[in-house]
């Protein structure tokens, strides 16, 4: 019994994950710097996140891989169709969410 719960949870939120991935690929307008400041994660994160649980459950991954996964792409080719150059504003507030500069 326990184990049917534990599938559904699992494929509820594989599901879930799926449905957020898809939303931030459609939504490329929104910079990861604005996910950071204002929600303190990105897909960067996200990918790392990816990653981390692959190596979790034994499986190989690298970064890259993880954010072609996350992005749907290259990271590479996602930044120079999608990437803008953060504002002063921006960088300011991520500085002070973060503690890091932008």
């Amino acid at each position: 019994m326990v184990i049917k719960i534990m599938d559904k949870k699992t494929e509820l939120e594989a599901a879930a994950f799926r449905k957020l991935v898809q939303h931030l690929r459609e939504h490329t307008e929104v910079q990861n710097i604005d996910l950071m400041n204002l929600a303190s994660f990105c897909r960067n994160c996200l990918s790392k996140w990816y990653r981390a649980a692959a190596e979790e459950r034994g499986e190989e991954m690298d970064y890259e891989t993880a954010r072609e996964i996350v992005y749907g792409m290259p990271y590479s080719e996602w930044k120079d169709k999608y990437q803008n150059e953060a504002s002063s504003e921006q960088k300011e507030k991520f500085k002070e969410v973060t503690g890091e500069e932008a």
